[in-house]
């Protein structure tokens, strides 16, 4: 690639290398808070921006890392197409990939995958200045898949992700919302029931004894499964999902910390001091609570007992550890990994760990 950002984005990265310095890689900054704090020139992706291609047929969209993720939305939605991870913003301004780096899905990732599962091909400035091309825009073409789905998530910190091409699905022809008046206990035992039976499930959320669950598909499917479950129908279904998403629901605000607990679905309830809501038929539950150091230990025992691992998500001390401390062994790969794509340490170092 020679476009003239590129050039650009090369002579920053080349010139903080030589000179020991670090780069921020930043979009539209509306997921700067999550990690660990970071220092270092700003390398703004902003500037290239861009739907590259776009094949509704063949259900991929390739588009620049600077591009508005609402631009990707908008054109998706004409052809009837969507982000099937669903994810979110967190403010005006979210990119494409802000959106891919963070790795963060929405309310539709327990039935639909996460952002990795998406990834088809990446194209990469690693930190010697040299692009680099992943994978394709198909899913038979495998060659350097693996290193197009490890970038998603990686939080900038394996290099400046120039550019992505994700799989999109199209938009369910029908959706209903409904909600149900029931404990914690019995909406666990209720999504586990569903989640093994043929139900198109979309999304649920537990929180203050009701439980919400989406249906989304062939509007034959989705009447039927309404029929079974009962339940009241949702009338601002389309906002409530979104506040969910955006982390703008009542249960997100105030002062607290807001940890994220990743758990195996058929876990049970976990006892934690704090308040809980309940997504991804129990896969994903976010808990508000303190963020120091003891708080901290206590959460990362009882979510590590279960087979899970609890990342602090928003708010408090970053000093005790944003996300799960790593096994030796995984550091070691992680460490591998950095070295090979950023020898240099350039991009985001500490983001993550």
């Amino acid at each position: 690639m020679t476009e003239p950002q590129i050039d650009q984005f090369r002579q920053q990265v080349r010139a903080a290398a030589a000179d020991k310095r670090t780069l921020r890689i930043r979009g539209g900054g509306t997921k700067d808070w999550y990690g660990q704090a970071l220092a270092g020139d700003i390398l703004d992706t902003r500037v290239y921006s861009g739907i590259v291609d776009y094949e509704p047929t063949e259900l991929v969209i390739t588009a620049r890392c600077g591009t508005p993720l609402a631009e990707i939305e908008a054109a998706l939605a004409e052809r009837q197409q969507m982000l099937a991870f669903e994810p979110p913003y967190f403010g005006d301004g979210a990119t494409f990939g802000g959106a891919v780096a963070a790795g963060l899905s929405g309310p539709r990732r327990a039935t639909s995958g996460a952002v990795r599962d998406f990834v088809l091909g990446a194209v990469l400035m690693d930190g010697t200045g040299e692009v680099l091309t992943f994978g394709g825009q198909v899913m038979k073409n495998v060659a350097g898949y693996d290193v197009s789905r490890l970038l998603a998530g990686s939080m900038g910190t394996l290099g400046l992700m120039l550019q992505h091409s994700i799989k999109v699905l199209p938009l369910a022809v029908r959706e209903t919302t409904l909600r149900f008046d029931m404990g914690e206990i019995d909406a666990l035992r209720r999504l586990n029931e569903w989640g093994g039976q043929p139900l198109p499930l979309s999304a649920s959320c537990w929180h203050d004894g009701q439980l919400t669950v989406r249906l989304s598909g062939a509007q034959a499917a989705v009447d039927a499964a309404a029929r079974q479950f009962g339940g009241a129908a949702v009338d601002d279904a389309r906002a409530f999902w979104a506040s969910l998403r955006e982390q703008q629901h009542a249960f997100f605000a105030g002062a607290d910390s807001v940890w994220r607990l990743s758990v195996p679905a058929t876990t049970g309830a976990i006892v934690l001091r704090g308040e809980q809501l309940i997504e991804w038929g129990g896969a994903q539950r976010w808990l508000k609570a303190s963020g120091d150091a003891a708080t901290a230990q206590n959460i990362r025992s009882a979510v590590t007992a279960v087979g899970g691992h609890a990342t602090l998500f928003r708010g408090g001390d970053k000093s005790v550890g944003v996300f799960q401390p790593l096994a030796p062994a995984i550091a070691r790969i992680h460490e591998r990994l950095k070295a090979s794509f950023d020898p240099s340490h350039v991009f985001n170092p500490g983001r993550m760990y």
